[in-house]
């Protein structure tokens, strides 16, 4: 009996396959959906007719939204309980804040779950049920609402606090439960809230230009020590210039750190496009998560070094051992503030206060924090045209290129396969 392969994508009982015979061969070229019909007692199956396994996959999530919005699970017996109605988290919401009209705190309901509404309409999640949302689900809300600055009025912004996150995850807390109430649900929230006094430390720092440049200043210019051996300095040139690595293509691509350590010019890989200049954060064969890893278009600056470069750009695997280096030298702050995500928390909040209300839409799907429908993107025609965001960005790294010369010349560190450190 053959073997069987690991599906390309699954979700609950639905899996992504290939339709392959006993000697291995491709009955069809298209990717299948297959799943196990409870009602009828047998597997099924359906052909996505594409070879796009982000076609494939959006798919699967509509053919299970489909069918198991309706079924909840009994905690008791594990049984399936086919009687459960489905109910949106944008229906319970909307039921939520009628129920509350009355109250005197609705003021506060209202913006609290409207950071609930626009993440789901964001991240295309408008199909979540509220059994969807768990501890992981919450997390990465989390994450993604203290990253939206704070405006202010006449254009400027402020970070966002960790308890004013926390506020809208207690909101969201309460409209389940209420729906459980009401017998909409099964079961009420299956996450805790953390208690404002709890509330765990998220960074809110932000680095300014004169910040940034002293940075890549740090990586091009690694004096030698007194008394330091050839191959010590030669460590730390190597180290510096992977960090310098790191440093460009996080200001150039405004990237999570993971996606930034992942970029390749690899043609397998199908991530850098040196004709049209732009930059495909996720590689071919890997799944979109919540985290979406968008296309983006990269600046005259960078350019240059992505075409001369083959393979991975950053060639370790984390370059957080020189980042702390740096972060002693330069006397960045501690306590997390200043981890590898400051340069795009500082990209964000650079770029914001540059881009109008109507701009920062090409700013969110930099950030990954919009994904763009490909039939509304406000006059773009295709994933990565965000000439806004794009000319924001080479201004910026203009501006450090005034205090740090090198900062994007091209300086190579000693040629090494990835490794697992540095």
């Amino acid at each position: 009996m053959r073997k069987a392969t690991k599906p390309l994508y699954e979700r609950g009982e639905y899996r992504l396959v290939y339709d392959r015979k006993r000697d291995g061969s491709l009955r069809s070229p298209f990717i299948q959906i297959v799943w196990y019909d409870r009602e009828a007692g047998r597997n099924r199956s359906r052909s996505t007719g594409t070879q796009c396994l982000e076609d494939a996959e959006r798919q699967l999530d509509a053919l299970y939204s489909e069918n198991e919005k309706g079924r909840s699970i009994c905690h008791a017996c594990g049984q399936t309980i086919l009687s459960a109605e489905p109910y949106l988290l944008t229906d319970a919401i909307a039921a939520y804040i009628a129920a509350r009209e009355d109250r005197a705190s609705i003021s506060a309901i209202r913006p609290r779950l409207g950071h609930i509404f626009t993440y789901l309409i964001e991240n295309g999640l408008q199909a979540s049920r509220c059994d969807d949302v768990d501890e992981e689900w919450v997390g990465d809300f989390r994450e993604w609402n203290i990253e939206v600055p704070v405006e202010i009025g006449n254009g400027n912004t402020r970070e966002r606090a960790p308890g004013t996150v926390e506020a809208s995850v207690r909101q969201l807390a309460a409209v389940i439960n209420f729906a459980a109430t009401k017998k909409h649900t099964v079961h009420g929230a299956s996450f805790s809230p953390i208690k404002p006094r709890d509330v765990s430390h998220t960074p809110t720092y932000r680095a300014p230009i004169e910040t940034l440049g002293a940075m890549f200043r740090y990586c091009t210019n690694p004096d030698r020590q007194i008394g330091e051996s050839k191959k010590a300095y030669a460590k730390k040139i190597k180290q510096r210039t992977e960090l310098l690595h790191f440093l460009q293509i996080s200001v150039s691509t405004w990237a999570r750190p993971d996606a930034a350590h992942d970029v390749s010019t690899d043609p397998k890989r199908r991530q850098w496009d040196p004709e049209q200049r732009k930059l495909r954060l996720n590689p071919k064969g890997r799944t979109q998560t919540r985290k979406f890893r968008p296309t983006v278009p990269i600046a005259r600056q960078m350019a240059p070094l992505l075409n001369a470069t083959t393979g991975y750009y950053v060639n370790v695997a984390s370059v957080r051992q020189a980042w702390e280096g740096m972060q002693s030298a330069l006397g960045l702050p501690g306590d997390r503030e200043s981890g590898l995500k400051l340069i795009r928390r500082s990209m964000a909040q650079l770029a914001r206060n540059r881009m109008t209300r109507a701009e920062w839409i090409e700013g969110k799907i930099m950030l990954g924090h919009n994904r763009p429908d490909q039939s509304d993107l406000y006059g773009m025609d295709e994933p990565g045209d965000l000439p806004r965001a794009l000319e924001v960005t080479e201004q910026i790294i203009d501006e450090i290129i005034m205090l740090a010369p090198l900062a994007f010349a091209k300086i190579d560190a000693d040629p090494e396969a990835k490794s697992d450190s540095e």
